[in-house]
C-alpha cells in the first residue's frame, strides 16, 4: 500500500481528518457513493443504507469479486471500487417502518448523501424545509441529473445522457468523425468529487453558524463546468469550434504522434518548449519559421506543423523520446493503456493503487501529510452491519427484532421474512 493511503498501521496512528463525522449514504451508482467513499477514506463513519434489492451496481459485471455465483457475497468490480470503508445495512424505505427508522438514523447523522428522484424525500415527509426543521445541523447533499426544478427539473439522467446534453460529446472525437462519449464516466465522477467538496464547505460553515444546509449537485452543472476552453471560446466570439481529436483547440503542438513502437503524446505549452522540441528533433530552424514562431502561428498552421513533426517523431521509440522530452522540460508521455497506467512506478509510488488483505482498488486522490486517507474495510455484503448500526442509533434489542420482523431492515445471513 502506498504512503498516502495506509491500512492497519494508519488506523493505529490517527482517526483521519474527518474522524467523528457521521454520514448516512442513501445514494446508489457512482457520484454519491464516490463522494461518501472519499469521506470514509478520510475518517468519516459512513453507513451505506441499501434497499432490499441492493445498489444496482452490485450486478454491473462481469467482472465480479468474491463468490462467482449469484448471491449476497458476489459484487461487481464496479461496486467494489466505490464502497470501501463503509458499514452496511439494508433498509426498506418503501415501508413506513423503514421510514421511521430513517428518521431515527438522521437524528444522529451529520451528513446525508442521497440521489433519489425529485420529490421522493418530500413524499416521505422529509422535504427540504422539513429536514431543516427536524435536523437543523444536518448537511444534506443531493445529487440529481438536472436538478429538481426548471424546464428539465426531475428528469432522470445518467452520465452519458449529461455528456450529450451538456455538450461534452460534441467536443470529443476526431474532426471528421462522430461525437463520442468520454471513455470514463467523467461527469459522474467529477460530480462525486464536487459533492465531497460541497459537503466540506457546508461543514466548515456549520462551525460558525451551527446550522446545516443543502449541498445541491447536478450532473448537468458538472458537465457545463467541464466545457472549458470550448465554453470560454464560444462566450468570447460566438463560434463553435470543430472537434480536434486528442489535439488542443488553442495550443500547438499538443497531440498524439506515432513513434516506432506506439503513440506518444506531446504537449508544447510555450515557445521555449517548441524551440527545445525542434532542437531535439534535429530541426532547430523550425522555431524561426514564421508559420511556427509563436503559439498563435502554430495553431493557425497546425496541419502543416504536424506534417513536419510526424516523420521526425516516428524515428524514436516512445519511452526513449518521452524521457528526453521531459529532460528538456517538455511535457510528454507514452499513451498508456489501463494496465500500463496502473502498473506505472510513479502511480504505485503515489499510493494510487490500494492493495490490502485481498482488496484491490484505486486510492483517494487527495493527499494529507499528517492525516492521510486510509483503508479500513473492504466493501461488505448487504446488511452486514444492520444490527450494529441500529444499536448505535439507540434502538433496543426488542426494537431491532421488531424492525427485522416487520421487514423494515434486513441483516446479512437472515431471511427476508
Amino acid at each position: 500500500m502506498g504512503g498516502r493511503q495506509r491500512g492497519e498501521e494508519g488506523e493505529r496512528q490517527h482517526g483521519g481528518a474527518l474522524a467523528g463525522l457521521r454520514v448516512l449514504d442513501l445514494s446508489r451508482v457512482l457520484a454519491g457513493p464516490l463522494c461518501t467513499q472519499m469521506l470514509a477514506d478520510h475518517g468519516a463513519e459512513v453507513v451505506k443504507a441499501e434497499p432490499p434489492g441492493g445498489d444496482e451496481t452490485r450486478g454491473w459485471g462481469p467482472p465480479f469479486v468474491g463468490d462467482a455465483a449469484p448471491g449476497p457475497d458476489r459484487a461487481s468490480a464496479y461496486y467494489q471500487n466505490l464502497n470501501r470503508n463503509k458499514r452496511n445495512l439494508v433498509l426498506d424505505l418503501s415501508r413506513e417502518e423503514g421510514r421511521a427508522l430513517l428518521r431515527r438514523l438522521l437524528s444522529t447523522t451529520d451528513v446525508l448523501v442521497e440521489n433519489f428522484k425529485a420529490g421522493t424525500l418530500a413524499k416521505w415527509g422529509l422535504a427540504d424545509e422539513e429536514l431543516r426543521a427536524r435536523y437543523p445541523a444536518l448537511v444534506h447533499c443531493r445529487v440529481t441529473g438536472f436538478g429538481t426544478d426548471g424546464p428539465m427539473g426531475g428528469r432522470p439522467g445518467y452520465d452519458a445522457v449529461l455528456q450529450a446534453y451538456g455538450g461534452l460529446m460534441s467536443v470529443n472525437g476526431e474532426a471528421g468523425g462522430d461525437p463520442l462519449r468520454v471513455g470514463v464516466p467523467v461527469v459522474d465522477m467529477v460530480t462525486g468529487i464536487l459533492a465531497f467538496s460541497g459537503v466540506l464547505l457546508a461543514l466548515h460553515e456549520r462551525t460558525a453558524s451551527g446550522l446545516g444546509q443543502l449541498v445541491d449537485c447536478t450532473l448537468l452543472d458538472t458537465a457545463i463546468s467541464l466545457l472549458h476552453p470550448h465554453s470560454a471560446s464560444w462566450l468570447a466570439d460566438g463560434r463553435v469550434r470543430p472537434r480536434t481529436g486528442s489535439a488542443h483547440p488553442t495550443i500547438a503542438p499538443y497531440d498524439s504522434f506515432e513513434t516506432a513502437d506506439g503513440p506518444l503524446f506531446v504537449g508544447v505549452g510555450n515557445d521555449r518548449q517548441f524551440a527545445a522540441l525542434a532542437r531535439l528533433l534535429g530541426a532547430p530552424k523550425l522555431a524561426d519559421d514564421p508559420r511556427f514562431a509563436t503559439n498563435p502561428d502554430r495553431v493557425r498552421h497546425v496541419t502543416a506543423l504536424c506534417q513536419v513533426l510526424a516523420p521526425r517523431l516516428a524515428r524514436w521509440r516512445r519511452a526513449d523520446l518521452a524521457a528526453r522530452l521531459l529532460e528538456e522540460g517538455i511535457p510528454a508521455s507514452p499513451v498508456h493503456d489501463v494496465a500500463e497506467a496502473l502498473s506505472a512506478p510513479q502511480v504505485r509510488h503515489r499510493g494510487m493503487v490500494v492493495e490490502h488483505d485481498g482488496y484491490r482498488g484505486i486510492g483517494t486522490p487527495i493527499g494529507l501529510a499528517r492525516t492521510p486517507a486510509r483503508f479500513r474495510t473492504a466493501p461488505c455484503r448487504p446488511g452486514a452491519d444492520t444490527r450494529a448500526v441500529l444499536r448505535d442509533a439507540g434502538l433496543t434489542e426488542e426494537e431491532i427484532a421488531a424492525a427485522l420482523a416487520a421487514g423494515a431492515v434486513r441483516a446479512a445471513g437472515e431471511d427476508a421474512g
